[in-house]
């Protein structure tokens, strides 16, 4: 058994430090595609019935203007989240209908009738505006509009702020606060980059998509129903080279050992030019095609599956936040949507997820090297296309192992941290449920979306809108308090209210506005 766990989590048990571990803070981002009635992307507005998207706090966009994004605030359990979460789709549902939309439950968009299919995120008139919506250009011009149709779903973990005063105490650690809390984020990322991709294992539901969204290049899947594509033994499509993992950002290996390299890394991705972006151009015939042409635009554009995070004042940058108050929580990036959950996901896999962060916390971390660097590399692209092929292996510092028999060490160890964990009951059922993916693939969701496509004959775009339809039915049999639906009412007027506000106070030249934010 791993003693250095078990030696260390008998400690926090005895410490003050259990106290505060009684609830820990989570958030959820959950992003979805708006499709009209005969399941093709919708060309129109976000829905003015659901506000402001440059200033609603919990229903906005993402990259795309169909591209629908709902935020909780930070709640102290996943239930909580998630019930949050469920107010907001019921109350979008109902906006939706009338509109006749519905919202993609995939992650992998649906049919694509060429680049001219996908509409930038607009978001007003005013400087901030303007920012938002020429970041995106930026990314248009860099890697094409068919990857700002991709869905995914972010999870925010962090305990509360009187454990870390607590923990630094049990380990005798004479830094500042701020800085010790910003090492035990860095630890904790350590351990979640060596061992993410067990989360691809087991959450991914990306195993197929539609033609539509590779067509004119050479593409290693097999045809699936109707001319769709899919990957037999395929995980997180999402999370392979043909979405989020790009080939231009492999360059950066950016450091994730110490808050100040990670920060320098990509204050230097930032600030220098790469020639292929120049030949783009940044504002050409008075029209901005990017923010600039450096290796990233700003920090965001570097695509990760986890992320150190601060919250930023108005207009300071993310890389400042942090080093200028340390990381705040950590944002987990490599979940798919559940095409088969109303939410995309549900209160089980909320609690796995929150039991691998605090293991990832209290385990022992050693550095990254450049050798352990590339094998996290691999092991992440063979699980996303291979993750569910018998007797795969993973490399690991010590040689190859078996993905089941890693996976089995691992659960092992998170066994060992339900004992300093709120919801003691729901964490080991989640843990049971995961242990039983590892000893048989089918019961994954990547396994699932190809097996319902198998027996129902269906292609990935049909099986999806399909369930699309059957979710929006349940959101709209969730039902509102009146008290609930006025709240949100009134978010939605305050949220259009503020936009005008800023359009109003924004008068600044937006060159110049551009100019004093990339000189920060």
């Amino acid at each position: 058994m791993p003693a250095y766990l078990q030696q260390h989590l008998q400690q926090v048990k005895q410490s003050p430090v259990a106290i505060t571990l009684k609830s820990l803070q989570c958030g959820i981002e959950k992003e979805g595609l708006r499709v009209d009635l005969s399941g093709r992307v919708s060309h129109k507005d976000h829905p003015l019935s659901l506000g402001s998207s440059l200033t609603h706090g919990s229903i906005t966009t993402d990259y795309s203007e169909a591209l629908l994004e709902y935020i909780t605030p930070v709640f102290q359990s996943p239930t909580a989240a998630l019930d949050f979460m469920q107010q907001l789709h019921s109350y979008s549902a109902s906006k939706l209908q009338g509109l006749g939309e519905y919202v993609w439950p995939a992650s992998m968009p649906c049919y694509l009738d060429g680049e001219d299919d996908i509409r930038i995120a607009d978001f007003g008139s005013s400087n901030t505006g303007k920012l938002k919506h020429t970041y995106r250009v930026g990314l248009a011009w860099r890697y094409g509009k068919t990857m700002q149709s991709i869905a995914g779903l972010h999870f925010n973990f962090s305990p509360q702020d009187h454990f870390w005063p607590a923990y630094q105490q049990l380990l005798n650690n004479e830094q500042t606060l701020r800085d010790f809390r910003s090492s035990q984020y860095f630890s904790l990322i350590r351990n979640f980059r060596r061992h993410s991709w067990i989360l691809l294992y087991l959450f991914g539901a990306s195993p197929a998509l539609d033609s539509s969204f590779v067509k004119g290049r050479e593409i290693d899947l097999e045809e699936g129903p109707d001319g769709c594509l899919i990957g037999p033994y395929a995980t997180s499509l999402r999370m392979s080279d043909l979405g989020y993992n790009n080939k231009v950002q492999s360059v950066l290996n950016l450091c994730f050992n110490h808050l100040d390299t990670y920060a320098k890394s990509l204050e230097h991705a930032i600030s220098t030019p790469l020639s292929q972006y120049e030949n783009i151009g940044v504002k050409v015939d008075g029209a901005y095609r990017q923010l600039n042409a450096n290796l990233l635009q700003i920090e965001n554009e570097y695509y990760s599956d986890i992320r150190p995070k601060r919250v930023a004042r108005a207009g300071q940058k993310p890389v400042h936040a942090l080093k200028e108050s340390g990381v705040e929580y950590v944002e987990v990036r490599n979940i798919d949507l559940n095409p088969f959950l109303p939410l995309g996901i549900d209160a089980q896999q909320s609690q796995f997820i929150n039991v691998f962060l605090c293991w990832c916390l209290f385990d022992q971390s050693l550095e990254i090297s450049d050798q352990e660097c590339d094998l996290i590399k691999t092991n992440q692209a063979v699980v996303v296309r291979q993750g569910r092929k018998p007797g795969l292996m993973l490399g690991t510092c010590s040689g190859p192992k078996s993905l089941q028999s890693l996976g089995f060490e691992m659960i092992s160890k998170l066994r060992l941290v339900v004992d300093v964990m709120p919801d003691k009951t729901e964490v080991l059922e989640a843990i049971d449920a995961m242990e039983a993916r590892l000893k048989d693939s089918s019961l994954t969701p990547s396994a699932q979306v190809l097996e319902a496509m198998a027996n129902g004959n269906l292609s990935h775009q049909a099986l999806s809108f399909k369930l699309a339809q059957q979710h929006q039915a349940y959101h709209l049999e969730q039902s509102l308090s009146s008290h609930r639906q006025q709240e949100l009412s009134e978010q939605v007027t305050a949220s259009i209210a503020h936009q005008q506000r800023i359009e109003a106070e924004q008068t600044e030249p937006f060159d110049d506005f551009l100019a004093a934010y990339l000189a920060q």
